[in-house]
This record gives structure tokens, C-alpha cells and sequence, in this order.
């Protein structure tokens, strides 16, 4: 999709369809439709509708006039974005999804989206002004158009035979005459890359267990940095695949005891950006799970739903996503991303319960649940990831599903070691509009995991597993500032959403930019 600004009079604009955002000023019992614009021929076209009550501003809300009167554009869209007081960033780039999810089944190939005008973010964000910085008011707006646009054009139809292309083909963010255009400039851009990086991740995420093995993982992986090195600005990005030889060199007895189960080889994906002028300190180490197709190995899940399992590499998909935004941005702060990509497999190779494995770091694991075995992987990807440099340290799994009975599909889990890391990263969720919340990380959860043969065990029973799990992985991060994400609710969606189609969602980029963005900031 391409993606431009427009800054003509509203009125003057022709286009297949003109989408405006509408919220509500009023009370619950007595809603007050207003448009999010100040131009005089749109609220004359829209001036029925909203007196009429059958535009409400309610979110998600569509209607659509045509050929609207004073206007060029063939039709006018109204999209509803909920309260007048809690509407935000992250209410804008839904509405900007809700419509190109709209309008695609109608073979519209082409939409203008108004800005908002008089719009500076949440009250929330601008609490957080030192990460938002320049990209509050209409430029903060411009990019959550079109990071909403182009999330929203994606459908996870690969394979179908009589697909239909239904991709919009351009969408335009009309802004005032009067607006700083370089730095609209810059947002529209950064709002493609995010947009098209987190689509990267939930691309690779869809792809079923037969065409997305650890070394097809790989391969896409190489060619990304291939791709996005020629245009970094710069920036050295490079990107090392270790095969199973090395994993067992390197004493990875965690990783390699899930992959052993495996015909398909396993893939230490490390991929490295190292921007010109950037400090050799902070060096962030994002490390992801890229279980390819888990079927639980030899403590195999039931049939029912295995299908989906093609989704337990999403959180290496979004380190991938991630370093590809990261690098195109040019944000001047060194990274490593690591994914940690094998297939888990029962077979006469695979580790069976009670077996006892040594980690990298040379701690002992006792094995209660092989299904347990993301935790494994991001064992030695942490340590490993310490060894390359990397002084915080950030995770991103499908890893428990006790995390979705905790938080539902609505939220991921967080943990933290560090208060300040901590605190750093709830800031870059404030920016990000991505939903997310902490869990506790108590000492007393530890003795669940405490083993009678081994140094710990990888299953700590029923209760409070995403924490027994997120203690876990704490082991091998040991005193590195470090987050742990459990994504397994919200990495896929099983239904149809107004701004989103079910299937991979991507989460995590967003907030991982600004995550690493946030360092930054702060050297600056």
C-alpha cells in the first residue's frame, strides 16, 4: 500500500472515499455526535447525519454517504471513535483500520483520512512526554493513521485459491495547510515502517508448520536483513544462522534437548544492528521464541486446536519484526536479537519426563513437562544474548497458556527484575497503545520450581504458571535488567475484528521500537 500527505482544502480532494472520525461529547444516556474536524464543508455534508442521531460517534461505528454534497470525493465515511474524553492514539489508529477494513470487500482501492484537528494524545501520553517528544499533536496523529491503515489491509488468506486482491492500494492522511510538513513527513514514514513490520511479523506467524520450519524461519530472516541493510543509513546489520552442530558446541543442552526430537534442524537466528555514532553501552538483547510447531513432544498436547501451534514462534516473529523497523528508523542504539527457532517433536530422539538437562549457563534442569519447553529454548537464548553483550535483556514468548486464563486475549503479561527497566518500558507501552500488564515475580514462587535432583525443574505445577514460568527464565538473566512478555493470548485472534483481521496480530512491535527508542531519547 503506498502511503502519502495531502495538504489540499478539503473540499477540493478527489478521492474514491474521504473517512473523517467522530466522537462522542455527551453522556451515556444522552450521546452528542462531534466531528474530529473544523473544516466547514464536511460538517455541512455531515450536518443530517448528526442531527438525525443515526451517527452516534459510537466506536466502530460506519456510516457512509455518497457522492456528499460540496465535496469531490465520491463518498464520505464517518467513523466512530468512542468518547470525546478517551479518545487517543490508540483509539485513532483503530477508527483508521475500522475504515480500510470497511471499505476493502467493496473493491475500494483508494482512502483519504482527515486528521484530526486540535488533537495532542491522550492525557496519558503527554505524561509521558519525554518518550513522545515531537510526535504528539498531528504528527502523532499522521503515524496512528497510517499504522492503523496498513495493519487493518492484512488477511491471512495465503493459500486460498480463490483469493481476491482486495488490498487497498493507497491511502492519503489530509492534514492543515498550516502543519509542520517535515515532521509530518517523518511520521507518515515511520507509521509505513512500523505498519509494514509488524504486517513482516504476522506474515511469518501465519505461515503453517510445513512452510515455516526453523530453517525456512531462517532464511526469511537473512533476507530481511539482506533487504533492510541497503537502506540503513549506515547502520551494520548483519544476521548469523548457528545450526544444531553449533548449538551443541556452544553447550546449549536446554535448546538442544527440544530440538533432538526433531527431523527438521534448529536455527539460533542472531541478527545484530550496530548504528553508526551509537554508544557501545546500552547494548539491548531481544530474544524470542521461535518454536516452529510444538506438539508438546512426548507429553503431547491433545488433537483438538494443535493446529494453531504454528503460532509458538510469534514471539521470535516479533524480535524479526522489530530489528526490521528498528534498522529502517535508524534509532541510534545497539541491539542483538536472537530467536531461538526449532520444531517440538515426540519421536524414539525426544527428551522424555524426568530427563535432566544442563543449560548453557550450567544450571541443571529437570524436565516434569516437555510441553514446557519455550522456557527452555529462551534459557540459553538469555544467557547467550549476556555472553554477546547485551546489558538488558527482553523476551517475547507464547509461553504459558495459565497467562491466558490470567489476562484473557485482552492483555499480555509482563514481568520484570528491574523497577526502573520496568518503568522505562511502561512508558513505550503508553506510546505504543499496546495492552499489557505486570505480573508479581515474588521469591516464594521460586520453590515451585525447586527440584529434588537438578537445580530447578521446568514445570512448577497449576497454580500461577505464567509466574512459575517467568521465574524460571529470571534464572538465567540473573542480575541483567531484564522483561520477560507472555504473549500467548494476544499474539492471535481468533475472531474478526472492526480494525484487525483474526489470525496473527503482530503485538509486540510496536512496543519494542519504542521500547528501544526510549534509549535513545535518554542518551539525547
Amino acid at each position: 500500500m503506498n502511503a502519502k500527505l495531502s495538504f489540499d482544502p478539503v473540499a477540493q480532494l478527489e478521492t474514491e472515499c474521504l473517512a473523517v472520525a467522530v466522537v462522542d461529547e455527551g453522556t451515556a444516556k444522552e450521546p452528542r455526535p462531534a466531528l474530529l474536524t473544523d473544516d466547514a464543508a464536511i460538517r455541512s455534508a455531515a450536518a443530517d447525519l448528526l442531527s438525525s442521531r443515526e451517527v452516534t460517534g459510537k466506536i466502530f461505528e460506519t456510516v457512509m454517504v455518497h457522492r456528499p454534497a460540496g465535496l469531490k470525493a465520491r463518498r464520505l465515511l464517518l467513523v466512530g471513535g468512542g468518547r470525546a474524553k478517551n479518545f487517543s492514539a490508540y483509539e485513532l489508529r483503530k477508527v483508521a483500520g475500522t475504515a480500510v477494513r470497511f471499505l476493502k470487500p467493496k473493491s475500494i482501492k483508494a482512502l483519504a483520512f482527515l486528521a484530526p484537528a486540535n488533537w495532542g494524545g491522550s492525557a496519558d501520553q503527554a505524561a509521558h512526554s519525554t518518550l513522545v517528544a515531537e510526535r504528539r499533536g498531528p504528527a502523532e496523529a499522521v503515524k496512528a493513521i497510517v499504522e492503523g491503515a496498513f495493519v487493518a489491509d492484512f488477511d491471512p488468506d495465503f493459500y486460498r485459491s480463490d483469493r481476491k486482491d482486495q488490498r487497498m492500494g493507497e491511502i492519503t492522511v489530509v492534514a492543515a495547510a498550516s502543519s509542520d510538513r517535515k515532521s509530518l513527513e517523518r511520521a507518515l514514514e515511520e507509521g509505513r515502517i512500523v505498519g509494514e513490520s509488524q504486517n513482516f511479523t504476522r506474515e511469518l506467524v501465519n505461515e503453517p508448520g510445513n512452510r515455516m520450519t526453523p530453517t525456512i524461519l531462517a532464511r526469511r530472516a537473512t533476507e530481511m536483513v539482506k533487504e533492510v541493510s541497503a537502506r540503513a543509513n549506515g547502520a551494520k546489520l548483519t544476521a548469523e544462522v548457528l545450526g544444531g552442530d553449533k548449538i551443541r558446541e556452544l553447550k546449549m543442552g536446554a535448546f538442544w534437548s527440544v530440538a533432538q526430537g526433531s527431523d527438521e534442524p534448529p536455527a539460533l537466528i542472531v541478527i545484530r544492528y550496530e548504528p553508526a555514532g551509537a554508544p557501545a553501552s546500552p547494548t539491548i538483547g531481544l530474544v524470542g521464541k521461535g518454536i516452529t510447531f510444538d506438539t508438546g513432544g512426548i507429553s503431547i498436547k491433545p488433537s483438538d486446536g494443535m493446529e494453531k501451534m504454528k503460532y509458538d514462534m510469534a514471539g521470535g516473529a516479533a524480535m524479526l519484526g522489530a530489528m526490521r523497523a528498528i534498522a529502517q528508523l535508524g534509532i541510534k542504539v545497539r541491539v542483538i536479537a536472537m530467536v531461538c527457532a526449532t520444531e517440538n517433536m515426540p519421536s524414539g530422539k525426544a527428551q522424555k519426563p524426568g530427563d535432566v538437562q544442563i543449560a548453557m549457563s550450567g544450571k541443571s534442569i529437570e524436565i516434569i513437562n516437555t510441553d514446557a519447553e519455550g522456557r527452555l529454548v529462551l534459557a540459553d537464548g538469555l544467557h547467550y544474548a549476556r555472553q554477546l553483550g547485551a546489558t538488558h535483556l527482553i523476551d517475547a514468548a507464547t509461553l504459558t497458556g495459565a497467562c491466558v486464563v490470567a489476562l484473557g486475549g485482552v492483555n499480555a503479561g509482563v514481568f520484570a527484575n528491574n523497577e526502573e527497566m520496568f518503568q522505562r518500558f511502561a512508558g513505550a507501552l503508553k506510546v505504543s497503545g499496546e495492552k499489557m500488564w505486570r505480573l508479581p515475580l515474588d521469591e516464594e514462587y521460586f520453590e515451585q520450581i525447586r527440584s529434588g535432583i537438578a537445580d530447578i525443574k521446568n514445570t512448577g505445577g497449576r497454580g500461577a504458571g505464567a509466574v512459575t514460568a517467568a521465574m524460571f527464565l529470571k534464572e538465567f538473566a540473573e542480575q541483567t535488567p531484564w522483561i520477560h512478555l507472555d504473549i500467548a493470548g494476544t499474539a492471535w485472534m481468533d475472531d474478526n475484528k472492526a480494525w484487525i483481521a483474526a489470525g496473527p496480530s503482530g503485538v509486540a512491535v510496536r512496543t519494542l521500537v519504542e521500547f528501544v527508542r526510549s534509549f535513545e531519547n535518554a542518551a539525547n
